[in-house]
């Protein structure tokens, strides 16, 4: 069980919540003392981390099971679960159902809106799996699902969603495609092959970083203009100046002819770039307020 266990979470790559969970709760917290004037509750707090596990598991695992033949012919995911034997259909499909229903249980134990905004996270949750068969934009696409978990925490908290909302969410999204197309870039000769679409294949990946780039600037944007929307202070802004170095050495890792450090930027950089963000506005709304 243990073994099993083990599996379903590496299928599920869950260590990658690190990405999205900081964001989910800065957007509670700072959706509630924006629209409430107070911090979320305890409760609210548990069901929004229900709600992300649920997400990220129902997501991951249709992702595996849509994709499964295309990684079993890619020398780089062939050792993946669904393609390695090591989990069956049936088993995948269970998992995903349960995740289903631990996001729908969290969703009915929220504001209202968490609700109504469920379908649209399920329809681009399986959409995303798909794009990359039909539109180099597949890493926006990405972007626009994973940072439906901030405004899904900041709406989950406050029943709306107001133009301070939609910049946080815009400004992850952009972050997410940043990093995605990055990652992507290791893929570039398979994905040629298979006539899958990406950034690095419709541009070439010397381009595909320059565009990596250019949507992390569009999220250091975003980082400036929650500054000036809000009521943060100078703990969020030290924090984002730290988020800035960190975007900036991502990129200085990863070069056109060289992407043996594609993983180190990927993952470790925006791992720490999430709970730096987290830390100095939890810092700046929480503990100095």
């Amino acid at each position: 069980m243990l073994k099993k266990i083990g599996i379903f979470l590496e299928m599920i790559k869950f260590e990658h919540t690190l990405f999205a969970l900081p964001f989910a709760f800065i957007g509670t917290i700072l959706g509630s003392i924006v629209e409430k004037g107070t911090l979320p509750t305890w409760g609210q707090i548990w069901w929004i981390l229900v709600a992300m596990v649920g997400a990220r598991s129902a997501a991951m695992g249709l992702n595996r099971l849509i994709d499964a033949a295309i990684d079993k012919r890619n020398p780089r995911t062939e050792g993946r679960a669904i393609p390695a034997g090591l989990l069956k259909i049936s088993e995948v499909i269970i998992f995903i159902i349960i995740s289903f229903g631990l996001l729908f249980w969290a969703a009915a134990s929220l504001e209202p809106l968490a609700m109504k905004l469920l379908p649209i996270a399920v329809f681009f949750m399986v959409l995303y799996s798909y794009t990359k068969r039909f539109t180099w934009l597949c890493h926006v696409v990405l972007g626009l699902t994973i940072a439906l978990a901030p405004l899904g925490g900041w709406a989950a908290v406050t029943n709306q969603v107001d133009w301070t909302a939609i910049v946080f969410y815009l400004t992850v999204a952009f972050w997410t495609a940043g990093f995605d197309v990055i990652y992507a870039c290791q893929d570039y000769d398979f994905d040629k092959e298979q006539k899958l679409h990406s950034i690095p294949v419709r541009f070439g990946i010397a381009k595909a970083l320059w565009i990596a780039r250019g949507f992390h600037v569009l999220t250091a944007v975003g980082f400036i203009s929650l500054f000036v929307m809000t009521d943060l202070s100078w703990w969020y802004f030290a924090g984002m100046i730290i988020s800035y170095a960190i975007l900036y050495y991502e990129h200085r890792l990863v070069k056109p002819h060289d992407l043996s450090k594609v993983n180190t930027a990927f993952f470790p950089m925006n791992g720490i770039l999430s709970v730096v963000v987290f830390v100095f506005t939890f810092l700046d709304l929480v503990v100095f307020r």
